[in-house]
C-alpha cells in the first residue's frame, strides 16, 4: 500500500502524537509499505528528508506561541495538494485537526482517497496554557470539540487509542457520524525492557544510588499538572528518603523549578530537560515507579513506556489513565490534584517490596497488550478494509 500520514506534530517535537506518528510510519515502512509523511517544517521553509525508510515532506510553518518548540502550518493547501497529486496514496491517515490535517482531509476527499483520522486530543489540553481565557473555557471547549467532531466526520473511519478518547468526542457535542475503533498507540516492547542500568547514567544526571527514585517523563506544560508531583514529593519526604526525576521540557519548566525551590524540595529533584531517545529509555529503568498527574491524557505513551520497563504506576484517576493504571493491580490511582493522596500511594507502594515487584510485573504484562507490532498489523487491516469499502462505495455511486 501507499500510505500518506498527515501529522501536525512530528519529531523532533517531543509529544505523544509525534511519537505515535513516527512509530506508525516507520512500522508500516518496515512491513513493506510505501509511506510518506507530511509535517511542519522545522525551519519555516519547505524541504524533504529521509527517516526510517520514510520520506518526510516538511511544509512551510510558523512558530506556535503557546507551546515550546512547536510550529504550525497556516495555509498548506497548495503544498499538500502537490504532494498528494505526485504520491497518489491508496489511503490517508490524518493525526490532527490543525492545518495539515484539515488540508489533507479536504484534498483527499476531493480526489476520492479513503481517509482514516485518529483522535489524539481533548479540548482541555489547550485551555491550561491559555490562562487569560480561562473564564471562557467551557464555550471554547465546546467550540473546539465541535470542530473536532465535524473534522472527524469527514473521514471514512476514526480511531482513538482508548475508549476515553472516543467518549471525549461526544462530551460537548453530538457523536461523530462515522465508524470509530479503539486502537492503541502502541509501544515498542523491544526498546523498553526491565533491564539493569549502567552506574554511569546515575553519574551523568547526578542521581543518587542509595534511595528510591520517583520518575516522571513527559512535557512540562500547564495541562500536565507537574506541580502536583512536586507537592506530593514534599509530603513523601516527611515519611521517607526519596528522589524525584523529571525528564522533559516545556513552557512550564522554569516555573516548576521555582515551585521546587519555594516548597523546599529542590535538593530532592532532578530536572534533566530534553534528553536523547536512548537516555530516555535508560532513565525509564532508573525509577522505582512512574508518576503522572495530567488529567487530559488520551493514553500517555510515556506511561506505556514505563510499564514496558516493568514499573508500577501512580496516576491521577482522570482521562484515560485508568485504562493503563489498574488500581490495585499494577499501581494506584489518586484523585485530581490530590497531592496528598498521590503521596500516600507512593509511600504505600515503596514501603512494600513485594507489592512493588508485583505491580511492576503486572505493568509489563499489561504493556504486552499494546505491542507496536500488533498495532501496525491492526492499522494495516483497517486500511485494507477501508480502501475496499471506499472502492465499493464509489462503484455503487457510478452505477446509479
Amino acid at each position: 500500500m501507499k500510505v500518506l500520514i498527515a501529522s501536525d506534530l512530528y519529531p523532533p517535537v517531543i509529544n505523544g502524537v509525534a511519537t505515535f506518528s513516527r512509530n506508525l510510519a516507520h512500522g508500516l515502512s518496515a512491513a513493506g509499505h510505501e509511506v510518506i509523511v507530511i509535517a511542519p517544517s522545522q525551519t519555516g521553509k519547505q524541504y524533504s528528508e529521509q527517516s526510517g525508510g520514510v520520506t518526510v515532506h516538511r511544509v512551510r510553518s510558523v512558530v506556535f506561541p503557546f507551546y515550546q518548540n512547536i510550529r504550525i502550518c497556516i495555509a498548506p493547501q497548495l503544498e499538500v495538494r502537490n504532494i498528494i497529486k505526485e504520491f497518489r496514496p491508496d489511503i490517508i491517515h490524518s493525526q490532527m485537526v490543525l492545518g495539515i490535517g484539515q488540508a489533507t482531509t479536504m484534498i483527499g476527499r476531493r480526489y476520492g482517497i479513503p481517509i482514516v483520522s485518529t483522535s489524539h486530543a481533548m479540548p482541555e489540553n489547550l485551555m491550561d496554557n491559555l490562562k487569560n481565557l480561562s473564564a471562557f473555557s467551557r464555550p471554547i471547549n465546546y467550540m473546539l470539540a465541535d470542530i473536532g467532531r465535524r473534522y472527524h466526520s469527514k473521514s471514512d473511519i476514526v480511531t482513538s487509542p482508548t475508549q476515553s478518547g472516543i467518549d471525549s468526542l461526544s462530551r460537548f457535542t453530538s457523536k461523530v457520524t462515522v465508524p470509530i475503533e479503539v486502537i492503541s498507540n502502541g509501544i515498542d516492547l523491544k526498546a523498553y525492557r526491565p533491564d539493569s542500568v549502567s552506574k554511569s547514567l546515575y553519574h551523568t544526571y547526578g542521581l543518587p544510588t542509595n534511595k528510591p527514585i520517583i520518575t516522571y517523563i513527559g512535557r512540562l506544560d500547564a495541562e500536565k499538572h507537574v506541580w502536583v508531583l512536586l507537592y506530593a514529593l514534599r509530603e513523601v519526604l516527611k515519611e521517607r528518603e526519596v528522589h524525584m526525576l523529571i525528564v522533559g521540557s516545556g513552557v512550564d519548566l522554569e516555573h516548576e523549578k521555582q515551585i521546587a525551590q519555594n516548597i523546599g524540595v529542590v535538593d530532592h529533584v532532578t530536572f534533566t530537560g530534553r534528553v536523547s531517545d536512548e537516555d530516555k529509555k535508560a532513565l525509564h529503568r532508573v525509577g522505582a515507579l512512574f508518576v503522572v498527574a495530567s488529567p487530559v491524557e488520551l493514553q500517555c505513551i510515556a506511561a506505556l513506556e514505563a510499564m514496558a520497563s516493568g514499573k508500577p504506576l501512580v496516576a491521577v484517576d482522570a482521562g484515560a489513565l485508568g485504562e493503563l493504571c489498574h488500581h490495585g493491580k499494577n499501581g494506584e490511582l489518586f484523585a485530581l490534584d490530590d497531592y496528598q493522596g498521590a503521596a500516600r500511594a507512593i509511600v504505600r507502594v515503596l514501603s512494600d517490596k513485594d507489592l512493588l515487584e508485583a505491580y511492576g510485573k503486572e505493568s509489563r504484562q499489561i504493556a504486552q497488550m499494546h505491542d507496536l507490532d500488533q498495532v501496525i498489523k491492526r492499522f494495516t487491516q483497517l486500511y485494507e478494509t477501508t480502501i475496499a469499502r471506499k472502492k465499493k462505495e464509489i462503484a455503487g455511486r457510478s452505477t446509479k
